[in-house]
């Protein structure tokens, strides 16, 4: 049996009313608040930055998990874990060193995931 959790994405959000979103979220009992962070070079889209986590971090004490969809995850990975990340999860062709990006991530004090592109 696995342990399932839900995760929804704040990319789904109503951001006119994003701190309504999140309490929202919260009271519907999901467990973690997933951030799909898009930078318009690994992902033709662009979503938004660490401002976003560090905004509504204080709203809820949920896991964040922030997906970095992005070129040069290391450069990033310090400053999502000081906005309040819990987990971030790379895409393993965006590095050359997977290895030391995970260990970034670790001593960042967040939870290391990898995202495959099939």
């Amino acid at each position: 049996m696995r342990d399932i959790k839900i995760a929804p994405s704040i990319l789904s959000a109503d951001f006119s009313q994003l701190s309504n979103e999140i309490r929202l979220v919260d009271n519907l009992g999901a467990d973690w608040i997933h951030f799909d962070v898009m930078d318009g070079n690994f992902v033709p889209n662009i979503s938004f930055g660490s401002t976003i986590l560090r905004a509504i971090r204080p709203l809820s004490k949920k896991t964040m998990d922030a997906h970095l969809m992005v070129a040069n995850p290391d450069m990033w990975i310090e400053e999502f874990a000081n906005a309040g990340a819990n987990y971030i999860t790379i895409h393993a062709e965006t590095t050359n060193h997977l290895d030391r990006s995970l260990s970034l991530i670790k001593n960042a004090g967040c939870k290391a995931g990898i995202a495959l592109t099939p």
